[in-house]
């Protein structure tokens, strides 16, 4: 499998082990800053909207997660152009989709 990056931006560190392993067992190179083709971000970090909204004008594939109770983040990454997902899917989306 070809390397490919992803940028992942998540401020919880047992998120970003386990995302790190999901998203290397999947053939990503994983990096913490600046951009990549496709992207993982934590909703509720400073300026997520706005960065997927950089992100996916980049051209970039952007997956959003956050919790299953902040309904109105998850509503936002979408229409800023995220595929959004609660905290509870994002390994699957991971391992099945990406």
């Amino acid at each position: 499998m070809a390397d490919r990056k992803a940028l992942l931006v998540t401020k919880d560190l047992f998120f970003r082990a386990k995302l790190s392993a999901a998203l290397e067992q999947s053939g990503y190179t994983v990096s913490l800053c600046g951009s990549a083709p496709v992207a993982v971000i934590e909703l509720g970090t400073p300026n997520a909207v706005s960065r997927i909204e950089r992100l996916v004008a980049a051209g970039a594939r952007v997956v959003a997660f956050g919790s299953h109770l902040k309904a109105d983040e998850l509503r936002g990454a979408k229409e800023a152009g995220a595929s959004a997902v609660p905290n509870s899917e994002i390994e699957r989306v991971i391992r099945e989709e990406l």
